[in-house]
This record gives structure tokens, C-alpha cells and sequence, in this order.
């Protein structure tokens, strides 16, 4: 679904990002509410941000990738988490593209997205390079979901892959689980044309009233990479990567 977002688009950047586990629905400008398998999923475009909210018999998700002023930890290049019944896998990266591929790269996504049953995309009025694009799917009890956001002033279109799938122990009848010890792989802010080691990375993004149990460790932060340079396996969207 492609949508019009009726706000102006304002001077934000990829480096004002942030990332947060378990907020509440903020404010949005455009819902996308879905069915898949046992799950309901939310897609929500909060202009030049997005939140994802999940609930299936093992627990529930709140993803938000937003300027958050207060809160949040920077846009880390990775994270792995375990709560409720999740096993939980974030990755970012951004990608700079030179002045005459950006158009063409942001329609082509447009495009996906607009033609995807499961998609949801916002473009500004007036700046139609600028958007917010989300993508889901599920199979067999596992979601992956896709975003992008574009900086067309910058030249920068910043990539979120995320996987959600039920531990071993949801599956075998547990709802609700003890969040355990986990892994977050430090970020840093987005900088153009920067690459450098991750930065501590603030504890407390768990969802509210419940212990952040998760682990900062040390790690690359994210990089600036030319379209074409992917890192991981991305199965949703992946001609799109």
C-alpha cells in the first residue's frame, strides 16, 4: 500500500535515529493492521520513522526505529535479544547513493513495496524520494520484516532487517518466558562516510516495567556502504536489498 503522508518533510537526518524494544504506540500518520498465520501485525509509519507491533500465542513485539529525543539507544548494526517467547535479530545499515541513482533506487522501492500485499509505504508531498517503506512476512511461526528511510538530501537510504522467531521453549507450550541474557552489538550514530567501532550503547530499551536483561558488547558500528554491498542473508524483499 502507498500512501501520501500529510505532513511536510522536515530537516531530519539518518544520524537522528534511534532504536527501542518494547515502546508503546506512538502517534502515527499511517497504520498498515495484518493477519499472518496466528499473528497480528501492525505497520506504522510515524513520518520519517516506523514502529512494528507483533503479537502471537508466544508473546508480543513493539520494534521502533524513530527520533526518539530522551529515549532509545542510537541505530546500533545489530542487536539480539531474547524476551517473552522471541528470539529477536535486528541489522541496519545505510546505504549512500550518488545524486543520479537516488531517484531511480527510491522508485524502485516505491514500487515493491506499493505492489506487496503485506507492504506499506508513506512519501512526503513535494518530495517524492523522501519516504518510509516497511515490508513483512511469516512462515512457519517466523517474521521477518524489512525498512527503509530515505534522506534524499543526504543521499542516504537507511536499511532495517529484523527476524522474530519462538524459542525452542515457546514452542514446546511456554506463552510467557523470563527474558534471559542476551547480546546487543553497540552502534553509533549514522555519519556520512563514517565507519567506525561501536560506542556503548545505553541500557534500559526494554519494554516498560520489565528489567533490561540484555548484554552490550563490543562491535562494529554501522557503516556507510555503496548500494550493491550487502552484508547477511536478507529473505524478505531480498531483490530489493
Amino acid at each position: 500500500m502507498l500512501t501520501t503522508l500529510k505532513t511536510t518533510y522536515t530537516d531530519t537526518r539518518a544520524s537522528d535515529l534511534a532504536w527501542a524494544l518494547g515502546r508503546e504506540p506512538l502517534p502515527c500518520l499511517s497504520a498498515l493492521d495484518l493477519r499472518l498465520e496466528e499473528a497480528t501485525v501492525q505497520l506504522r509509519l510515524l513520518g520519517a520513522s516506523h514502529q512494528v507491533l507483533l503479537e502471537d500465542e508466544h508473546g508480543e513485539c513493539s520494534e521502533t526505529v524513530a527520533c526518539l529525543p530522551g529515549g532509545g539507544a542510537p541505530l546500533p548494526v545489530g542487536v539480539v535479544e531474547e524476551f517473552d517467547g522471541f528470539d529477536y535479530h535486528f541489522a541496519a545499515r545505510v546505504e549512500e547513493l550518488p545524486p543520479g541513482a537516488f531517484a531511480g533506487r527510491a522508485q524502485e522501492l516505491l514500487a515493491l513495496v506499493a505492489e506487496h500485499p503485506h507492504g506499506l509505504a508513506g512519501v512526503f508531498p513535494g518530495s517524492p524520494d523522501a519516504f518510509t517503506a516497511m515490508l513483512v512476512q511469516r512462515r512457519d511461526g517466523e517474521t521477518q520484516w524489512r525498512t527503509w528511510h530515505a534522506y534524499p538530501e543526504d543521499g542516504q537510504l537507511v536499511v532495517t532487517r529484523t527476524r522474530l522467531a519462538p524459542r525452542p521453549a515457546a514452542l514446546s507450550g511456554t506463552r510467557r518466558g523470563r527474558a534471559r541474557r542476551g547480546k546487543r552489538l553497540a552502534g553509533v550514530p549514522l555519519a556520512p562516510g563514517t565507519t567506525g567501532l561501536g560506542s556503548h550503547v545505553p541500557a534500559g530499551v526494554g519494554a516498560p516495567g520489565r528489567p533490561d536483561k540484555t548484554r552490550a558488547t563490543r562491535g562494529r558500528g554501522l557503516s556507510v556502504v555503496p548500494k550493491g554491498i550487502v552484508g547477511g542473508t536478507d529473505q524478505v524483499a531480498s531483490s530489493a536489498s
